[in-house]
């Protein structure tokens, strides 16, 4: 769909003061960019969002639309751009959402699960020491914390009062750093 000399006209009269010209301006394109926006998010209600984004931009930036130039492009471009802008600040899923109702994460159990038995493995407890002097003291205090006191992660976090999340995290480093340091 090429741009019309009504849509020209139209941008013209609205930046001359006619708010009349823009509503029609809009509703030509409203379903085609929430289409677009929908095809590139996937959800109805995060496309509403950002359609109605997309609509407020181009309100507020028509006055420097470049009138020798096409509209359509210039929309389609902004709706592409926040609809990226909107995939990149998506948040992604907490792990505490793979807790199970007696509190068990499996999702990060299992992840942390294979580096944890790095230590039981190591059978040489100069080279376990001489990694865990490479590490800071926090990252110390976790290990022996979870490995040689078998503390649970939930008691770990009551005791450093953080949240199970960061002891998990910080944990998982721990471990990764620990396996580098006996590397070397």
């Amino acid at each position: 769909m090429a741009e019309t000399p009504e849509e020209k006209e139209l941008i013209k009269k609205y930046l001359k003061g006619d708010q009349k010209a823009l509503e029609v301006l809009f509703s030509q394109y409203l379903k085609m960019i929430y289409s677009f926006v929908y095809k590139n998010v996937g959800s109805q209600g995060d496309a509403e969002d950002i359609t109605q984004e997309v609509f407020i931009k181009v309100w507020k930036n028509l006055k420097k639309f470049d009138q020798t130039k096409n509209f359509r492009p210039w929309i389609f471009q902004i709706a592409k751009n926040t609809s990226i802008d909107f995939l990149r600040k998506k948040k992604s899923i907490p792990f505490s959402r793979f807790e199970n109702e007696k509190g068990q994460n499996l999702l990060v159990d299992n992840i942390v699960a294979p580096s944890e038995h790095l230590i039981e493995k190591l059978s040489d407890e100069k080279t376990i020491e001489a990694g865990m002097q490479g590490l800071n003291e926090k990252e110390q205090q976790l290990v022996n914390l979870r490995s040689q006191q078998g503390m649970s992660f939930k008691e770990i976090a009551g005791r450093l009062k953080e949240s199970v999340n960061t002891v998990k995290s910080r944990y998982r480093r721990s471990l990764i750093n620990l396996k580098k340091k006996i590397k070397k």
